[in-house]
């Protein structure tokens, strides 16, 4: 369904119920009779269908159904190649990590697949798993690089996940995500391969304009504070923002790190203390809540939504998207997870894949919400009250999905 293209260049959908998710807006920000306009891909109006310009744009009725801001995945690792199906059936019979890792699995099973994989086979085998995220109306993804973990195959990877946006209707964001893992032949060395990091992979990566942003994973078992500094300190010198997996596992102090360097977003935070919570609400840094991991790897400790909550730290929701930890491919089915496993409200779930997600992207100025001047990202649903897309699980009421006004 799409509007039908009047001579001004005006497309029109009516009849609607918005969730316009406008930044301060009560609640989901709904108009009950509404309609949005848009021309040349952006909207120019959003709000009740009585104070609507006219147009010589012919409208599509929509119905009474809903339309939201196109959903958004603002983290992801969607480029790999191969899966861990085996590692997932070895841990079911009983094995642990360690074992796992000394057969060959993990983050470097991952690695050695993705080496191996031309630049074709790996947007090859992306792009089923980006049309099962589209299928549910997202219309913005990021995709983070992190398992070639050599300049070649970062940018390899990098390459692949522009190409995506080449392949699908769909805004795509790239995050060098290199300070991932140590490599094989790294020998163990941290600050030897974190020095490659910043030396060699994030400018050849910034020189060939492959990434919008820096992540990196701050852990027991992959990088210290200090290196992750090291890795940031040359991305803001590159002009690249930063993001960053921090207290996962542990309480290393990651997303005070994140907010002292103004971070776009800190992820999983399952750890995070007050102090973290507080610094990250001045900076202004989104905490990016990734139930799909959680539940995978069958964590006990929740991030702490309440202190964020109380410190007024905004909250994004996303699939986390990867073969190891967190091979789920459905934002619907993660918002759920959110609401049934940390408690999120309806209202935080949707705002954490719309408005926040766009946030924590550095894009909330282009998409996000339906306002006058974002971007013409839509999803149309088929469903009563916002709520039933939260509570739902592998049920996708999705009418329409348009992005760009298309």
């Amino acid at each position: 369904m799409g509007g039908a293209n009047g001579k001004s260049g005006h497309r029109v959908w009516r009849n609607a119920r918005l969730a316009t998710m406008a930044d301060g807006a009560a609640g989901l920000g709904a108009v009950e009779k509404g309609a949005v306009v848009a021309r040349d891909g952006l909207i120019v109006y959003a709000g009740p269908e009585a104070d609507m310009p006219s147009t010589a744009a012919e409208a599509v009725d929509c119905d009474g159904r809903w339309i939201t801001p196109g959903l958004i995945d603002c983290h992801t690792h969607l480029v790999y190649a191969g899966n861990r199906a085996n590692e997932f059936e070895m841990r079911l019979a009983g094995a642990t990590y360690e074992e796992v890792a000394r057969a060959g699995g993990g983050i470097v099973s991952s690695v050695k697949s993705l080496r191996a994989a031309s630049e074709d086979e790996l947007v090859a085998q992306t792009l089923p798993r980006l049309d099962a995220l589209m299928a549910e109306g997202i219309t913005t993804v990021e995709v983070k690089s992190g398992y070639g973990l050599d300049a070649d195959n970062e940018k390899k990877s990098l390459r692949a996940a522009r190409r995506l946006a080449d392949e699908r209707p769909v805004t795509v964001r790239a995050t060098c995500l290199a300070a991932h893992a140590l490599p094989p032949e790294a020998k163990g060395d941290r600050d030897a391969f974190i020095d490659l990091v910043a030396d060699t992979i994030l400018p050849q990566v910034a020189a060939e304009k492959l990434a919008d942003a820096v992540d990196g994973f701050c852990e027991g078992i992959a990088f210290s504070p200090e290196q992750m500094a090291r890795v940031f300190d040359k991305a803001k010198a590159l002009g690249l923002p930063v993001k960053l997996h921090a207290d996962q596992l542990s309480n290393l102090h990651g997303a005070a790190l994140a907010a002292r360097y103004g971070a776009l977003s800190a992820d999983h935070l399952e750890y995070t203390d007050e102090e973290g919570a507080a610094a990250m609400a001045k900076a202004g840094t989104v905490a990016t809540i990734l139930p799909g991991a959680y539940y995978f790897i069958r964590e006990t400790k929740k991030p702490p939504v309440d202190l964020f909550r109380r410190h007024g730290v905004k909250m994004a929701v996303a699939t986390d998207s990867n073969p190891g930890t967190s091979p789920l491919t459905s934002l619907l089915l993660t918002m759920n997870m959110a609401a049934t496993l940390f408690g999120m409200t309806v209202d935080e779930c949707l705002a954490g894949v719309t408005r926040e997600a766009a946030r924590a992207l550095g894009l909330l100025d282009k998409t996000g919400t339906l306002e006058a001047g974002k971007s013409a990202d839509l999803a149309i649903w088929d469903i009563e009250r916002p709520a039933e897309l939260v509570y739902r699980m592998g049920f996708n009421p999705l009418h329409a999905r348009i992005w760009r006004g298309q």
